[in-house]
């Protein structure tokens, strides 16, 4: 028989926000309106899709490992050194890096128990030892207790700012205050994939600007820039750390469709401002009425709030019931908060429908 890990063996597959897209077709699941998994509601940048359907004939050669086109262009983008710069498929696949790099079985990795889904399932399945830290009761991170759960086995910090799935910010003077007083031989992650959205924000703290040796800032291209289905992700670091991370790298990702298309996504700058003022009406419309009807919902930052129900079994229900009436949003058992919901914003017309849903929904649970 073959020897299964046990840390292995207790692991359960990953479940995305559009999971029931397995019990129906992919055809009728795009009748659906998926308001579950924070993506673009514009779909993706023009440009990417050109840039695809021109780099197509290059699908039978292998991709530089570096990906020195796409680093360059994030370079130029964000005026980074190219040596401090690593991609990969994803946010997940930059996170499986660092923690590769720079962890070994059974040291800690501190971070909030509630938040990125995508960090918890890479460090158990590295079999990392997870220091959850309790949100505090307005969701926000308890920064000062992420230090107090620093030991002398912790050797990273995961910060999703915004907060995934809560939507909650820390500010700048809060992040701040924080890197003071985390140890200098402990890294610090801060995920920033919706910072597209929150940057909008003049008290959200931008991870590029701080020149720290103990830290590494993530961002994604599937969110503003609606690449998720081609998978791109970078980080800024360090070049001492970043040359470690390339060590421990899937050697062929991103893959070659999806770097040339990051790469023109990038220079889309119509399309993100086009999205950005999208999410802002949108969003602002879900905040308003969950408000208006006694919703307890987060001032999210990013493209989704998070609405708290009086219980697990009334959330469930309140999913269903979207469902049925063609609207998915995103149950948070998983993540810790079985009587939560996260709700991103969507194009004008399908947020507008989906408050009436809404409406009816609640009414029905009443």
């Amino acid at each position: 028989m073959i020897h299964i890990p046990d840390h292995i063996r207790v692991l359960k597959p990953y479940k995305s926000g559009n999971q029931v897209g397995k019990q129906i077709s992919r055809e009728a699941f795009k009748q659906l309106v998926n308001l579950a998994s924070n993506e673009n509601p514009l779909g993706a940048s023009p440009l990417a899709i050109e840039a695809i359907k021109n780099s197509v004939e290059e699908i039978s050669v292998y991709p530089n490992p570096s990906a020195p086109d796409l680093v360059n262009a994030i370079a130029k983008h964000f005026n980074k050194p190219p040596e401090c710069i690593i991609t990969g498929s994803g946010s997940d696949s930059i996170i499986a890096d660092v923690f590769k790099a720079f962890t070994v079985e059974g040291q800690d990795i501190v971070m909030a128990d509630a938040t990125f889904i995508g960090a918890f399932v890479n460090a158990n399945k590295l079999n990392r030892n997870i220091v959850k830290v309790p949100l505090k009761k307005d969701y926000s991170y308890d920064l000062k207790a992420m230090l107090k759960a620093i030991g002398r086995s912790t050797r990273i910090v995961y910060l999703a700012n915004p907060n995934n799935p809560t939507g909650v910010m820390a500010t700048k003077s809060e992040f701040e205050e924080f890197m003071k007083e985390v140890p200098s031989d402990v890294l610090v992650v801060l995920d920033e994939a919706y910072y597209a959205y929150s940057g909008e924000y003049d008290d959200c703290p931008n991870g590029l600007d701080y020149e720290c040796n103990n830290l590494i800032v993530l961002r994604t291209m599937s969110k503003s820039y609606g690449l998720a289905g081609i998978r791109v992700g970078f980080a800024f670091g360090p070049k001492e750390l970043i040359d470690y991370m390339y060590r421990v790298k899937l050697p062929f990702e991103p893959n070659i469709l999806a770097q040339k298309a990051a790469v023109a996504a990038l220079d889309d700058s119509e399309f993100i401002v086009k999205t950005i003022d999208t999410n802002k009406r949108n969003l602002t419309k879900l905040k308003v009425f969950f408000s208006k009807v006694g919703i307890k919902h987060t001032d999210g930052k990013a493209n989704f709030t998070m609405i708290e129900l009086k219980d697990g079994d009334t959330a469930n229900k309140f999913a269903a019931e979207s469902l049925e009436q063609g609207f998915v949003v995103r149950p948070l058992g998983m993540f810790g908060l079985p009587n939560c919901i996260r709700i991103n914003s969507g194009t004008d017309e399908q947020t507008d429908r989906a408050i009436k849903v809404f409406e009816n929904v609640i009414a029905k649970l009443k």
